[in-house]
């Protein structure tokens, strides 16, 4: 009858949960799908309402899978998307504008060019984009006339109608675009220039700091209380057992993200953004390439194609080099940072084959990453390690081998899947006393099977077609 913490890994197509016991062993698993709308081009929201329930359902379903006692929970979420609430009712004021959302790119380049990026960097870490909430906060602002408003990311959300409470933890706070790196709390400069007052945002807490009980879930003890929230790729970092600058890792899902710690922080990091990775006794800081859309671009391929990712991914198997596509949908993310550019696709012609589309579009994915992974060598002046490999799109054998071949280096991916959600439950389990620590997890190494100059003409062609893409406007 071991002690157990659920960790739930909120994101953007589901919300998954695990139990962890104090051996490390995974004893029960749950996932609720949720959906996604799209009511303009460009605009993408999701339900708070829904997020919530699937939140407390996922728990439900883990929990009624466990033997042993349930002593804490843990969040892993999706960071940037934005949400608006009602303090006193809790009842939410408007959509979720989910991270992908691109609705205030008009916004972020007039303040672009009237010249406020640069201090929004040296504060933040952050570029002005659509993809951080602080846009997606003036919106939200601009659509209510209700007077006790709350805003904040999904975790504060969470834990408000979990708890009650009304906080957002530090890592996710620094991904608003809103939060002064060097003090750990809101930025009065930058409240001002995006215009949301102080009043409307959530406290800043630890990532290991308890919560009130929580209420109203099914299956779970009275006075369970959430131990660590983290954002869920800094959660992937922490579950991969990084602890100091050096390692880094790549998490493939509907988009992607390359992080790594910083021995402090570093607000100029050409193509790269800075953020908190996690604080707990101090501060933790870490640079990131953030891909707008990589898991993306399979599932719109296979719906395209009316066939389901795996089937994409084992058609793309026997696809013919030459196509490109560059999955510029929204703009593109790190290193670029351009939400003008738009999607292309190139090198096609009358005898391209559904499965040429495919490999183009796994090795959209692959490519991608290798021009954060460049940036990051170029911006930290270190040469990087093996990378460790984790997310959806990462368990599929092929494209992790692709991964190898494109980007001439060495990949590594756990054998446990939900690497996310075991960072989230490591560090509740640590905050609970429950454990200290675990060892890394067995892992599988992915090692480049083609030849460098095979990987460097590879990248030659897909750099000229991301500049094409970046002619577009």
């Amino acid at each position: 009858m071991a002690d157990v913490v659920i960790a739930v890994d909120q994101g953007t197509s589901s919300t998954k949960a695990i139990a962890l016991d104090t051996a490390g062993a995974i004893v029960g698993r749950a996932s609720v799908q949720i959906g996604q709308h799209h009511p303009r081009p460009g605009w993408v929201e999701q339900d708070a309402e829904e997020i919530a329930a699937s939140v407390i359902e996922a728990i439900g379903q883990a929990a009624e899978a466990v033997t042993g006692r349930v002593a804490a929970v843990a969040l892993s979420t999706q960071r940037e998307s934005a949400v608006i609430w009602d303090k006193t009712t809790g009842a939410p004021l408007g959509p979720v504008l989910g991270w992908q959302d691109r609705r205030t790119a008009g916004s972020a380049r007039k303040l672009v060019e009237e010249g406020h990026d640069e201090v929004v960097r040296s504060i933040s870490g952050l570029p002005i984009d659509p993809m951080f909430s602080a846009l997606k906060f003036a919106w939200l602002l601009a659509e209510t006339d209700a007077a006790n408003v709350a805003l904040g990311t999904v975790d504060s959300w969470l834990v408000h109608r979990l708890t009650g409470e009304f906080r957002i933890e530090a890592g996710n706070a620094s991904r608003t675009g809103l939060l002064d790196l060097a003090t750990v709390d809101w930025s009065d400069e930058l409240l001002a220039l995006y215009g949301i007052p102080r009043a409307a945002l959530p406290t800043v807490v630890r990532s290991d700091e308890p919560t009130a009980p929580i209420r109203g879930v099914p299956g779970l003890p009275v006075g369970i209380r959430v131990h660590a929230v983290l954002g869920d790729s800094h959660a992937a970092l922490y579950g991969h057992g990084v602890r100091a600058a050096g390692g880094v890792k790549a998490t493939l899902g509907t988009g992607s993200s390359i992080m790594g710690l910083l021995d402090s922080p570093k607000t100029s990091l050409p193509g790269l953004v800075t953020t908190l990775a996690w604080a707990c006794e101090n501060p933790v800081y870490a640079f990131e390439g953030n891909i707008l859309s990589s898991g993306a671009t399979l599932v719109w391929l296979s719906g395209l194609l009316s066939i389901t990712p795996d089937e994409l991914l084992a058609q793309a198997q026997s696809g013919a080099e030459g196509v490109d596509v560059v999955p510029a949908f929204g703009g593109l993310g790190a290193p670029w940072w351009d939400s003008e550019a738009r999607a292309v696709l190139t090198g096609f012609d009358l005898g391209t084959a559904p499965a040429d589309l495919a490999l183009a579009a796994a090795e959209s994915v692959c490519l991608q990453v290798e021009d954060v992974l460049s940036a990051a060598e170029t911006a930290t002046g270190s040469p990087l390690g093996t990378v460790l490999l984790d997310g959806g799109p990462a368990a599929n054998d092929w494209l992790a081998q692709l991964m190898a071949d494109i980007s001439s280096r060495e990949f590594k991916r756990p054998v446990t899947t939900g690497v996310s959600a075991l960072g989230a439950a490591r560090l509740a389990g640590v905050a609970a006393g429950l454990w200290h620590d675990f060892p890394d997890e067995d892992s599988r190494v992915f090692r480049p099977g083609r030849s460098a100059e095979w990987a460097d003409a590879r990248r030659q062609r897909w750099h000229a077609a991301v500049a094409l893409a970046r002619r577009q406007h």
